[in-house]
């Protein structure tokens, strides 16, 4: 399963053709927000996180979360992961629940994803 780390521009059809290898109608991923990457793909956010720690993110400035591609992308993103279960960091759920955590990540995502393309 191919892994792509976003830090220029990506676009939906390139997404959804990354999407064909796992769940087709959504992608997973995984910021960077402190680096202000963006990882894209893979089965798990797991994945993505491995790719991204193994390039010198540090675990505390990643998230996961889920894209659907229905629609428009601020509705499509889904904040959850296993990966944001982090009660060191003050986040004891699957969700992203810092709503400045959340703002970060979809800055990052409307920078990263040319949705009309």
């Amino acid at each position: 399963m191919a892994i792509k780390i976003v830090s220029d521009k990506i676009s939906k059809t390139e997404l959804q053709e990354l999407a064909k290898e796992t769940y087709v109608e959504m992608i997973k991923a995984v910021a960077d927000v402190k680096l202000r990457l963006v990882a894209f793909g893979g089965e798990l956010h797991a994945d993505s996180e491995a790719v991204l720690l193994a390039g010198g993110s540090a675990q505390e400035d990643l998230w996961g979360f889920n894209i659907q591609f229905d629609g428009e992308l601020e509705e499509g993103i889904e904040y959850t992961s296993l990966i944001n279960i982090r009660p060191r960091d003050g986040n004891r759920s699957l969700q992203v629940t810092s709503s400045r955590v959340r703002q970060a990540i979809l800055d990052l995502v409307k920078q990263r994803v040319d949705w009309d393309h």
